[in-house]
């Protein structure tokens, strides 16, 4: 049996990165926007990486680990290959090294997982220690390139999303914490409340408050890392996988990860359409097209096993 709960908050997860992506509000409310793009949506991917580093605590040796690192190879070979159109044109080695867009998620899970297989066996400690320790190299970075520290290159080079969103700085800490909860059995130990759920989630969005307002980053620049997600994910994750709604069913875990995957496609199209009846109507068409693509990726992914 599944757990409803988790299966739903992937949905909700997938939407809030498709929320990111759209830059939702950006134009009729700007400061909730940032508030919500930079601050609550981000809650998305961390939360996803979370979940699958709980059950990477079962990888427990190289035949196990050769199927998980194929399956996310395959996905992320698949969905390279299906994005071509959009990425040919632009820096091609450095879409295919990291990732074009949100494939780099796919990226930079498989390498913390190999990171993270090896050090399974050590203490939760030194594990834990290893996550803050590249979780703050991850934010320096960032910061230091959100508050535009430098000059010129080195500026630009402080700004690429590679610097602090890869393995290392960002998906390895948070794979590690999933990792952690299920090695030390947090999940059980602990039952965090609806009112936790609801501080820490509110101190993310605090957080984004704060960085736009007291440390004045700009507002069109990314923040991926934010030290309260450390807090706000797995209170969320550990809070829902608690919850017991059980079902037997695959399809929701299925329709987000098809909604992750295919809503760049779409945003490009419609989006950036220039057919005028498309850009009258091009929310709807946007919401209507994801629903429906979403659902037939579903589908075809009982033919084509490694689709999604």
């Amino acid at each position: 049996m599944r757990n409803l709960a988790i299966d739903l908050l992937k949905i909700i997860l997938a939407l809030f990165v498709v929320g990111l992506h759209i830059h939702f509000l950006r134009d009729s409310f700007p400061m909730l926007s940032y508030v919500l793009v930079n601050g609550l949506f981000r809650l998305g991917v961390p939360v996803f990486l979370m979940i699958s580093g709980y059950y990477f605590f079962f990888i427990n040796d190289f035949a196990k680990l050769r199927k998980w690192l194929f399956r996310i190879f395959i996905l992320y070979a698949i969905w390279t290959v299906i994005y071509i159109p959009l990425w040919k044109d632009g820096d091609a080695i450095s879409n295919i090294i990291f990732g074009y867009h949100h494939l780099w998620y796919l990226n930079g899970t498989l390498f913390a997982g190999i990171l993270l297989f090896f050090l399974r066996n050590k203490s939760p400690k030194l594990i834990f220690s290893l996550v803050l320790l590249f979780f703050m190299c991850g934010y320096t970075i960032q910061y230091l390139g959100n508050s535009h520290t430098f000059e010129g290159e080195t500026d630009k080079l402080f700004n690429k999303y590679p610097m602090y969103r890869n393995f290392l700085f960002d998906c390895f800490p948070f794979l590690a914490i999933g990792f952690i909860i299920k090695k030390l059995e947090l999940d059980v130990k602990r039952n965090p409340s609806v009112w936790m759920v609801l501080i820490s989630v509110s101190a993310v969005v605090l957080e984004a408050f704060a960085n736009i307002t007291i440390l004045n980053l700009p507002k069109k620049d990314s923040v991926d890392l934010l030290f309260s997600l450390l807090i706000a994910c797995p209170v969320l994750f550990v809070y829902c996988k608690n919850l017991s709604f059980k079902t037997d069913s695959k399809i929701l875990a299925s329709i987000s990860t098809a909604i992750y995957f295919i809503h760049p496609l779409l945003m490009f199209y419609i989006y950036k359409s220039s057919n005028i009846f498309i850009r009258e109507f091009e929310d709807f068409i946007f919401i209507i097209s994801l629903i429906l693509s979403s659902l037939i990726l579903v589908l075809m992914n009982k033919k084509l096993k490694y689709l999604l």
